[in-house]
Parts: C-alpha cells; sequence; structure tokens
C-alpha cells in the first residue's frame, strides 16, 4: 500500500524518521492509505520553507489581483474533483456522501468569496493634529501562519484555514488530524496544479503530541489557528507564549437550542433532530441541548425521537444513508461512555442509547441517534461536549429561566431559538452568551458571516472579513510634509 508523504517546499517526501500510521475506514474497520508520521523535525523543515516562501522567492511579489486569480483557479480546480474530494472525506470520517458533496460545493463557494476579498483589502488615512502632517495606516500579511485542524470535517477545516491565508499573502504549515488526512493532503496536491507557490502551503501530517504540539510551539510561526477540543485550545495557548505569537480558537461547544410552545413545532422538531444529529452528532456547533417549554416537552420530545428513529444509518458511501459511523473505535467508546454515565445519573433514552452491531455495522463504529428524557442540567451528558449523536431534553417554565439555564455553561458557540414572538426572539438573542445565535434555524453559515464562539468556546473569528483580517497587521505610516 502506498505511503502518502507530507508536503514540504512544494516537495513530497516522507517524515525524517520515517516512520508511518495507518488511517481506516470508519465504517468498515478497514486500513484506507499509510500516512508519513511528521515529527517536530519535520515542522521544523516545514516551517523553514514557508519563512523562505514569505520573505523571497514569487509569493511576496505576488499582487492581489495574482492573489485573486490564483484563489480563483483553485476554486475551479475543487468544483472539477468535487466528487472525488467528497467520496474522500466520506471514506475517511463516515459522513455520507450526500452531506459530503453539498460541503465540496460549498466549499466552491467560500474559495471565491476569499478571492474578492484579496483585492478589497484596505488601510485608511487619518487627520493628525499636527497640519504639517500625513499619516496613514497599511495592512501587511502577518507572516508564517500554523493551523491544527480536527478529523469531523478535513477538507472544510482545510480550506477554511488556507483561503485567508493566500488572500493575505501569509503563507501556512498545516497539520490536519491523524484520523482524516486524505483530503487535506488531495487539496494540497491541487494546490501546486493551481500555481500556489512552493513553500506557501505545506503539510505535516502526524499526532497532536508530536507534530501538533511541535508547530503550537514554533518561535518562526506568527499565528496560530486551532479547531479542536478546549482541553487542546488551553495547551495550544500555553504553547503559544514563547513567542508571543497570535492565536485563534474554535473549540468546543455544548449549545442550546430553545424550542417555546409558539414555534412552529413541526419545523422545529425537524430542525432539532438536523441540530443534534448532522455528522452523527460530531460537529462543535450541534443543538444537543433541547430546552423545550414544559407545556409542550413530553410530546416534543417523543416528535423528536420518533424522527430520530426514522433517519437511515449505515455506510455513507450509500447516497440512501443519513447518518454514516463515528470517526473511530475511540470516539465510539467516548460516546457510549457518556450513554452509560447518563444512564447511571438517571436519563432514559426513548430512542437509541447502544452501540448498533449486526449485519452492516459489525467492523464499523456505528451509534444510533439518540433522544434522553429525565435529564438534569448538572449530568455529564448536559454538561460535557460529547461530539457524538446524544441528544438531552430539558423542560423549562420561563424565558428568564431558559436563558440563565442556556448560559449556565463554560461554552459559548452558538444557540438556537425557535419562537413564533418577533419580540421574545430578539430579547433571547441578546441575552444568550454565544458567538452565533440562529432563530427559526439552525447551524447556518455563509461565507460573508463571521462565525465563532466566546469563553471556552475559544476567541476569534472565521469566515467573513473578519478572518481575514486576522491575517494581517497594520502598519501606520507617517509623513512630515514640510521636508
Amino acid at each position: 500500500m502506498r505511503i502518502e508523504p507530507l508536503l514540504i517546499g512544494g516537495v513530497w517526501g516522507p517524515a525524517q524518521g520515517g516512520e508511518t500510521f495507518t488511517t481506516i475506514n470508519p465504517a468498515t474497520g478497514e486500513v484506507l492509505a499509510h500516512i508519513a508520521r511528521g515529527t517536530a523535525s519535520d515542522v521544523d523543515r516545514a516551517v523553514l520553507a514557508a519563512r523562505q516562501a514569505f520573505e523571497a522567492g514569487a509569493w511576496p511579489r505576488f499582487t492581489a489581483a495574482e492573489r485573486q486569480r490564483l484563489i480563483l483557479r483553485l476554486a475551479d480546480l475543487l468544483e472539477r474533483d468535487a466528487e472525488a474530494f467528497a467520496r474522500l472525506d466520506t471514506l475517511e470520517m463516515g459522513s455520507p456522501i450526500r452531506h459530503t458533496r453539498g460541503s465540496v460545493a460549498m466549499l466552491v463557494d467560500l474559495l471565491r468569496y476569499y478571492a474578492g476579498i484579496a483585492r478589497s483589502i484596505e488601510g485608511q488615512t487619518q487627520a493628525p493634529s499636527d497640519t504639517g502632517l500625513f499619516t496613514c495606516t497599511v495592512k501587511e500579511p502577518v507572516g508564517v501562519c500554523g493551523a491544527i485542524i480536527p478529523w469531523n470535517g478535513p477538507l472544510w477545516a482545510t480550506v477554511l484555514k488556507l483561503g485567508p491565508v493566500l488572500a493575505s499573502g501569509c503563507t501556512l504549515v498545516l497539520k490536519p488530524a491523524e484520523d482524516a488526512s486524505l483530503a487535506p493532503l488531495r487539496f494540497a496536491a491541487l494546490a501546486l496544479e493551481a500555481g500556489v507557490p512552493a513553500g506557501v502551503f505545506n503539510v505535516v501530517t502526524g499526532f497532536g503530541a508530536e507534530a501538533g504540539a511541535a508547530l503550537a510551539a514554533h518561535p518562526g510561526v506568527d499565528k496560530i489557528a486551532f479547531t479542536g477540543s478546549e482541553a487542546t485550545g488551553r495547551r495550544i495557548v500555553a504553547a503559544s507564549a514563547g513567542n508571543l505569537k497570535r492565536v485563534s480558537l474554535e473549540l468546543g461547544g455544548k449549545s442550546p437550542n430553545i424550542v417555546f410552545a409558539d414555534a412552529d413545532i413541526e419545523v422545529a422538531a425537524q430542525m432539532a433532530v438536523i441540530a443534534a444529529f448532522a455528522n452523527s452528532g460530531q460537529v462543535c456547533s450541534a443543538g444537543t441541548r433541547l430546552f423545550v417549554e414544559r407545556s409542550i416537552h413530553r410530546e416534543f420530545a417523543a416528535e423528536v425521537a420518533r424522527r430520530a428513529a426514522r433517519l437511515r444509518i449505515g455506510n455513507g458511501l450509500d447516497p440512501e444513508v443519513d447518518l454514516g459511523p463515528l470517526v473511530s473505535a475511540r470516539q465510539l467508546d467516548r460516546v457510549c461512555g457518556h450513554m452509560d454515565d447518563a444512564r447511571a445519573a438517571g436519563a432514559q433514552p426513548i430512542s437509541g442509547g447502544a452501540r448498533l452491531t449486526g449485519e452492516g455495522f459489525d467492523g464499523g463504529f456505528f451509534f444510533p441517534p439518540t433522544v434522553l428524557v429525565e435529564a438534569r442540567d448538572d449530568m455529564r451528558a448536559v454538561r460535557e461536549e460529547i461530539f457524538g449523536p446524544i441528544l438531552a431534553t430539558l423542560a423549562f417554565d420561563s424565558e428568564d429561566e431558559v436563558i440563565a439555564r442556556a448560559n449556565a455553561t463554560e461554552f459559548g458557540l452558538g444557540a438556537g431559538v425557535w419562537t413564533g414572538s418577533l419580540g421574545r426572539a430578539h430579547r433571547v438573542a441578546k441575552a444568550l452568551r454565544v458567538g452565533s445565535v440562529w432563530i427559526n434555524c439552525y447551524n447556518r453559515i455563509d461565507p460573508a458571516v463571521p462565525s465563532g464562539g466566546i469563553k471556552a468556546s475559544g476567541h476569534g473569528r472565521e469566515y467573513g472579513r473578519a478572518h481575514v483580517d486576522e491575517h494581517f497587521q497594520t502598519k501606520s505610516i507617517w509623513i512630515d510634509t514640510r521636508v
């Protein structure tokens, strides 16, 4: 079986130590590929290549228009190879092919958005108190960027990290998740085909404790972006202190999804299923705390459970499948452990609740969509991010009560509100301490709209102009016009 190499300075090659690891198909347990196991020495080489590309060669001479054309070429190539990328994401992390096909189409749109931003970077002029002075500001790329991405959307995270790097004129060293490295590697090959200069985009595959930790702490990295767990995010922050590099973090969540009795119940129930179980619950903004007004709680929970039980589960390559497997045996064990804890604490599943076995499931890591009743705010299943298809339903009596309970978490990523009252929608959205609030919808994204979290869900924003701005530093220029 072929060994997938690292990409450093435009050259594909093995890790310096020669070691590899395997990636598997979570639907079958079969080995998909052997991948180079990069370590700190490989990160050193990649950061040096990124620094050289940033400071010399062709890349610093690219105009904004040339960067725009480059990103547009990359978008066209991704569109050309859309089906191959969709299948690769499905094979490696299990998400249904219908989902990954839609994701690739959105990523093409996202790249074209970044291409537009590349030619709209602006400084400012000021009016200083000394009329003999002229002052202005210019935006300059921050330098070498590092990015450590998760396994739950490998292609998505790769594009999201590379797009603003190319738009701004920075360079990038990417460390994919060890459970899902194939799509990032294939996208790196696409970037070379599009004409991205050598060293501008480097990929070091490997493990977080080795390659990831080295990248986060590296003194040659000017900015580090991380998407993943809150615990690892804290380690990233500590590692970044050595050279005070910029840090942006998109971390975990335990998002509240709040349903008032005056909502459109049928729509809210269907969207509650999608909010909690899309990608088998492996979504940082998943709406896994479902607060329902007490007068409709039992009926609503039962309807969500009925809809969840109808979801088709299986190998994501089947176009009829709604939910694929969890990404790994490790993640399946984590979800099963949370289920055991929830039962022991008194919560009861009214759908799902145990690992799926039997024909079509043996060898894979399947867990059904699970709806819990009799849940309480102090349970682990309600407090902690599970990253699996377990939804806790909780009854509430008043607007003030549900706001307080929704905010009583260390996380602050997203929230949903379902109501027919415009006034209530505004009040609750304003009171919720999260980065995004969806009213009568859930988890909507757009290239132009910034997204991110507060509290333990991280800081910094992705999407929109704010995302690209994080890759610039502002320089002030003073000219004495009397000289």
